[in-house]
């Protein structure tokens, strides 16, 4: 089973709609079977790397409605993300632009640390309060899950991955996808917001079940004839 994961690492949905989901993955008898793969979306590709407002100022202007209501909306998000065993603290968060994030997690991926920079980044925004815009601070958590830093700023300096970034948006476009965080199962179902672990849970219990091979019965025993990941048709004995 191969579930990919369109989100961004500043999308407060997307860090709990991972939470469901890994949660959900345990209702699962062999998870070693399922592979997933993050892929990049960007909410906003023009946002500053630096800005001088805080995390509710810049809901506020996104929306439309006042610093105390943006402040009410993500104290609700807090709520939201405790109940999915996270700490969120927005009067902290540095807002920034993701794009050399996601780049990282590319990166990482070249050396199998692409789940581990993921989860790392979240945390780093969300919980940490770090600025995932700035390359010095991407280079220390890339280090924290394994990567040499001085190698990840060389990176960063230049345009790497860029093109890798780009060709997920255009994906995620062709997918349709509106928003994030976004689930694809096997190309075939699709999950869209952080939706209740039960809704993974179901839908994933559902392409197990589709993956399984056809049980083909003796008519004589009833017992499943399967080898080698395949059944056949029981030859009668004369």
């Amino acid at each position: 089973m191969k579930i990919e994961v369109w989100s961004d690492f500043v999308c407060p949905f997307c860090y709990i709609g991972k939470r469901h989901l890994e949660e959900a993955l345990k209702s699962l008898p062999d998870v070693s079977q399922v592979t997933i793969d993050y892929k990049s979306f960007e909410l906003d590709p023009h946002s500053p790397k630096d800005s001088d407002g805080d995390i509710h100022a810049s809901l506020a202007k996104k929306f439309g409605v006042s610093y105390e209501q943006a402040k009410a909306m993500n104290d609700r998000m807090t709520e939201q993300a405790k109940e999915a065993g996270l700490t969120y603290h927005f009067d902290t968060m540095i807002p920034t632009n993701t794009f050399d994030a996601h780049r990282l997690m590319h990166y990482a991926e070249s050396f199998g640390k692409k789940a581990e920079m993921t989860e790392r980044l979240l945390k780093a925004y969300f919980t940490d309060s770090k600025h995932i815009g700035d390359h010095e601070t991407l280079s220390i958590l890339a280090e924290e899950v394994g990567l040499n830093k001085e190698d990840v700023q060389a990176m960063l300096t230049g345009t790497d991955y860029a093109d890798v970034v780009r060709q997920d948006e255009q994906e995620a476009q062709q997918l349709n996808v509106q928003g994030v965080p976004f689930f694809v199962i096997n190309r075939k179902y699709a999950i869209s917001g952080a939706q209740p672990i039960e809704v993974f849970s179901n839908a994933l219990k559902k392409v197990h079940q589709e993956e399984q091979p056809l049980m083909v019965l003796n008519e004589t025993t009833d017992e499943a004839i399967c080898a080698d990941g395949s059944c056949q048709i029981p030859t009668k004995s004369k």
